[in-house]
C-alpha cells in the first residue's frame, strides 16, 4: 500500500521556486531537455510541409478536370482544409516554445519535406498527393521519435497529425484505385 502522505513530487518547494524563475519563458521550464532552437526548427520544417501540402491540394482542387472532378476535387479541398488546421496547430506550438513560425514564402519548398508537384491530370494529381502523404508519414514518424519523452506535447501534436496524414494516404489510394489507369 502506498503512503498517500508522501508527496508525488520530491521537492515541491524547489518546483515552486523554479516556476518563479524566468517566467518570461512561458511553458519552457528548466526540465525541457531538447535543444530548443533545434525543436523549433523541426517544427518549422513540419509547418513548411503542411503549407506546401495546402497549396498543392488547393491547386488540385481548382484545376481538377474530367467526369469525376467534383468528387475528387471535394476530397482535395477537404484535405487542404485539414492540412491548414495542422499548420495552424504547429504554428501555435512553435509560439508556445518561444519561437516564431516561419511563414516566409522564400525557401518554403526547401524547408518542406514534401514537394509541390502539380500533376498533369486527375490521376497524376492523386498520385502526387499520395506521394506527398507518404513523405509526411515517414518524416513525421521520425519527428515523433525525435521528440520522444523529451517533449511529449510536441510529440502528441505530431502523432495526431500523423494519424490524419495516414487517413489522407488511404483516401488517395482509394481514389487511385477508383480513377487509376486500370479503370
Amino acid at each position: 500500500m502506498t503512503d498517500i502522505s508522501t508527496p508525488f513530487l520530491s521537492d515541491v518547494t524547489e518546483l515552486r521556486r523554479r516556476a518563479r524563475l524566468h517566467i518570461e519563458r512561458g511553458a519552457i521550464t528548466p526540465d525541457y531537455k531538447l535543444d530548443l532552437a533545434r525543436a523549433i526548427d523541426v517544427l518549422n520544417q513540419a509547418l513548411a510541409t503542411e503549407i506546401v501540402c495546402v497549396l498543392r491540394y488547393k491547386r488540385h482542387f481548382y484545376t481538377a478536370r474530367g467526369l469525376s472532378k467534383d468528387s475528387v476535387a471535394n476530397e482535395f479541398l477537404e484535405h487542404a482544409n485539414e492540412e491548414q488546421e495542422h499548420a495552424d496547430k504547429i504554428a501555435e506550438r512553435i509560439t508556445q516554445l518561444g519561437g516564431a513560425p516561419d511563414f516566409n514564402p522564400t525557401g518554403l519548398t526547401s524547408r518542406s519535406h514534401s514537394e509541390y508537384t502539380e500533376g498533369d491530370d486527375l490521376v497524376d494529381m492523386i498520385k502526387e498527393d499520395l506521394i506527398a502523404e507518404r513523405i509526411a508519414i515517414e518524416s513525421y514518424r521520425e519527428i515523433i521519435r525525435y521528440f520522444g519523452e523529451n517533449d511529449p506535447t510536441s510529440r502528441r501534436l505530431i502523432e495526431g497529425i500523423l494519424a490524419v496524414e495516414e487517413e489522407h494516404a488511404n483516401d488517395m489510394l482509394d481514389l487511385l484505385a477508383e480513377h487509376g489507369p486500370s479503370n
